[in-house]
């Protein structure tokens, strides 16, 4: 095995790191609500520091990959799609971490009847295997398994859009908790967004897995 090959699976092995690191993170979030632990939560936005590290180091080993062993082909469009994925991984610890410091806002547990009305555990639920499926994604050089985020990211659109609709009714029906539900609703953006950058990393797995640039072929659609 050559120097390259040594050097991209250790990278590979890295960002497989940090994808389980970063769904970690966002699956405390979720048992945090649920079970109102601000210890954990706390536990969290500590951890983001370890979610940066791994994002520092992944970017310079890709630097030096570039500048030290010129890949081409295949090897160039994996450290190209590993830049873009590192970042995106970044961004939702970022996320995570926000969501936690909306949890140690909370001043009592969230009815449940509440969380169901909004669909927040489905939602909960599908961005955790949407990691899951770009992990395996990823790891297995599979773009099949990359493509099944993208008609779970539709549901994760449609509960974002009628979060507002819903919560506010139930704001007027718990005045007393108007703070609190709206935190809830400001996780439910930050969840929505998580969707789409997990979104991203499977377009960039199936970049360099196939060589298609999906992004290019969506905005010239949108220019039809």
């Amino acid at each position: 095995m050559s120097q390259i090959e040594d050097e991209i699976r250790e990278l590979k092995k890295d960002v497989l790191k940090m994808m389980i690191l970063v769904h970690k993170q966002l699956s405390k979030g979720q048992d945090a609500i649920y079970q109102f632990d601000k210890d954990l939560a706390n536990e969290i936005m500590v951890k983001e520091n370890k979610v940066n590290a791994y994002e520092l180091r992944i970017d310079e080993d890709c630097e030096n990959i570039i500048a030290l062993f010129n890949p081409v082909a295949n090897d160039l469009r994996f450290v190209l799609a590993v830049f873009k994925i590192n970042a995106d991984l970044e961004r939702m610890g970022d996320y995570a971490e926000g969501i936690a410091r909306y949890i140690l806002h909370f001043e009592r547990e969230l009815d449940p009847a509440i969380l169901k009305k909004l669909r927040f555990q489905e939602m909960y639920q599908l961005i955790l295997s949407m990691i899951d499926d770009v992990v395996c994604g990823f790891k297995d050089e599979a773009p099949k398994e990359a493509r099944k985020v993208f008609h779970k990211d539709k549901t994760i659109n449609e509960i974002n859009a009628t979060a507002a609709d819903t919560i506010i009714p139930i704001m007027k029906e718990h005045p007393d908790q108007t703070g609190q539900l709206l935190y809830l609703l400001s996780i439910i953006r930050k969840l929505e967004r998580v969707g789409d950058l997990t979104k991203n990393i499977a377009e960039d797995t199936i970049f360099y897995v196939e060589a298609k640039v999906l992004k290019h072929k969506k905005e010239k659609e949108r220019k039809k």
